[in-house]
This record gives structure tokens, sequence and C-alpha cells, in this order.
């Protein structure tokens, strides 16, 4: 059972983009197989980056295993609440350094959009994915001895939907609550008159 929680757009959508949302209700008897996680993860890697730099590096890890425990010691604590019951915790980093040791001007925003390819292509297996900024960096880095080029950007939630999943009373209302966005004139800049004369 999963909350249907669809877009109020103003132009029609792919039903993969109108029906994505980030839950915390997982069902926590669900299992990632590599059947699943494999086209998950070629997603993203056919994400378009900067001179094909593809600066993103994933750490999977499933519910059960050592290095999942490791990774959700890493959430802050209001993520720990929720964020045990999804099949696999992802740890997303970026390589921000190239071989030369110059940096890589848009690794961040390269590896966003690898985590979106990840995210779409889980939409369409019917799997919910949370993306979580709440995490310390620093310990995650320790924890899996990542190198000093790569930096952690986010941990990322995979598993199946269950609203019958219970949640603290806090985020068990946020959890049905209707999904808003800002106006999307909002979101627009307007092109500045420069005035020559």
């Amino acid at each position: 059972m999963t909350y249907a929680k669809f877009a109020d757009t103003l132009a029609p959508l792919h039903p993969l983009l109108a029906e994505r949302w980030s839950p915390r209700s997982f069902d926590p008897t669900h299992h990632l197989d590599d059947a699943v996680l494999r086209p998950l993860l070629e997603a993203a890697r056919w994400a378009p980056s900067a001179n094909n730099s593809q600066p993103w590096r994933f750490l999977v890890t499933r519910r059960g295993e050592d290095a999942f425990t490791r990774l959700h010691a890493t959430l802050n604590p209001g993520n720990q609440v929720w964020a045990d019951a999804a099949s696999a915790l992802l740890l997303v980093a970026a390589r921000t350094v190239d071989d030369t040791g110059g940096p890589r001007p848009f690794a961040l925003y390269d590896t966003g959009q690898a985590v979106a390819h990840l995210v779409i292509q889980a939409q369409a297996h019917g799997l919910a994915t949370h993306q979580m900024g709440g995490f310390d960096a620093t310990a995650a880095r320790a924890a899996f001895g990542l190198d000093g080029d790569l930096q952690p950007v986010v941990v990322l939630a995979v598993g199946r939907a269950d609203a019958a999943a219970r949640l603290p009373a806090p985020l068990a209302a946020r959890e049905e609550a209707p999904r808003v966005r800002q106006p999307l004139d909002a979101l627009l800049l307007s092109p500045a008159r420069v005035e020559t004369g």
C-alpha cells in the first residue's frame, strides 16, 4: 500500500515525473536484488556530464549488511528514525578533481544529474527513493575510507514504499500531506535590461 501523491502541474508531465515523490515509509521486508539495482545504476551511468567526465561514484549498501549499518549511523537522527527500513542506502559522492589535480567545476551538478536519472529509473521499477542531505559527510568519508578527491554529496534511500509502515506522528503527517511547489513564475529570472548610451 502506498500513498498516491500526484503533482498538480500546469502542463502535462510524464507519469514517472508527475507521480514521483520522496516517502519515508518503506517496506522493511522488501529486498533490492541485483536484477533491479543494476538498471538504476546503469541509468546513472548514462547521465550527461561535462566533457564526459562522469564524476559520480555510488557506494551501495543493503539492509542487513554491516556497510548499511555504518552508513545509517552517519545519518542525522531525524533520518535514522525511518531510513533503517529502506532496502538500500546509497552514498553518492563526486570526484571534484581530475587526473591532473585540476578542479572539476561541474562535478556536483553532473552528480546531481546522475542521481536524477537513477531516481526516475527507480520510479519506473515501482520503487521509491528519498534523498538525504542530512548526514555527516566527514563521518561517511571516514567510515568508508574515501580519498580526499571524493566529496560525499547525498545519501539515497531506495526501497518499496509502504503507507502502512509506522512513522512518528510528525513524520506520518508529512507523509500524508499534499505535494506543493512554488509557483512557476517565482522560479523564473527576468533578463536584466542594460541601458546603453
